[in-house]
């Protein structure tokens, strides 16, 4: 084969690449020559991926419901990934941070549309018996959801809808706004109002870490860098939608496709099935009584005051 002045010049800027950090190139060229071409399989990591699906019992459609829920899990983390690009990133012009927002929008509508899977995609009869030896696990313990919240907004706007403005009076600290946040209240048992096992759970294994993230990103959340960029910035008409849909999607399209695959399955008379971790699924999906909203600033007066109530 012909060394080329383009080959003969990419060689010099690897020499040039490995001299900066002080290594030696040959030994990169030798690992190049040894190693074994990339296979998709590998790349992917096809047969882990395959091999993480453990049902607890025999019933078909809980794979059904395992695999959805790993599948929600990898779009929340690639959420993460455009969130952590915005909040702790340096490049925070509008093109960039448009961008990342509409990326995250086509991930929870992929989500939302998606949800047809858990809705009418299982027999409710094996739903509601292989539910059971899930206890006390729940969806509610999804730390990725929380730190997608966490990373939109100021905390205060993820604290009891109740207690908000004493809390904004007081300027409250963060480990006080988190002591009311509002994921608590939905998640006490329905008879004695004691925190359940699930809400227990999650805090002694997510606490530290969430009120770390708050800190961190306290001064520099999504709402946070929105309003460090030039004055006229919101009148982007398509940054100010990006932003409004992004709060819908994650604030009350993706809570009422819960409520509906909720009304399918626990739904009952005389009385409601409780969630698998004793969550009180009936007060804390519903976003009209949440109103947990990241960007107030940009909706009316009316709109927030129906919020949840057209989705």
């Amino acid at each position: 084969m012909e060394i080329t002045d383009e080959i003969k010049d990419k060689l010099e800027k690897l020499h040039a690449k490995y001299e900066a950090m002080g290594q030696d190139m040959n030994s990169y060229l030798d690992g190049l020559l040894y190693a074994d071409v990339t296979t998709y399989w590998d790349y992917i990591q096809t047969d882990t991926l395959l091999s993480i699906q453990k049902p607890k019992t025999q019933f078909p459609d809980e794979e059904i419901f395992i695999m959805y829920h790993q599948i929600t899990e990898l779009y929340f983390k690639l959420s993460l990934h455009e969130l952590r690009q915005i909040c702790l990133g340096e490049n925070r012009d509008t093109e960039f941070l448009t961008a990342r927002i509409l990326r995250i929008n086509r991930y929870f509508e992929a989500l939302t549309k998606s949800f047809e899977i858990m809705i009418n995609g299982m027999e409710p009869e094996q739903f509601l018996k292989f539910r059971m030896s899930l206890l006390p696990a729940s969806g509610f313990q999804s730390a990725q959801y929380r730190m997608i919240e966490i990373y939109c907004t100021d905390l205060i706007n993820l604290t009891e809808r109740s207690v908000r403005p004493e809390l904004a009076a007081k300027n409250a600290s963060i480990e006080e706004l988190f002591a009311h946040i509002y994921w608590k209240r939905g998640a006490t048992e329905l008879a004695t109002g004691k925190k359940t096992l699930t809400l227990r759970q999650f805090e002694d294994k997510y606490t530290e870490t969430l009120v770390d993230l708050a800190h961190k990103v306290s001064n520099c959340n999504v709402w946070k860098v929105i309003q460090s960029l030039p004055a006229n910035s919101l009148e982007n008409e398509t940054l100010r939608q990006a932003l409004r849909q992004l709060d819908l999607d994650v604030n009350v399209n993706w809570p009422m496709v819960h409520m509906k695959s909720a009304a399918r399955y626990l739904e009952k008379k005389p009385e409601d099935i409780a969630a698998t971790g004793g969550t009180n699924w009936q007060k804390y999906l519903p976003p009209r009584f949440q109103r947990r909203v990241f960007f107030p600033e940009l909706w009316t007066a009316e709109e927030l005051e129906n919020w949840g109530t057209k989705a």
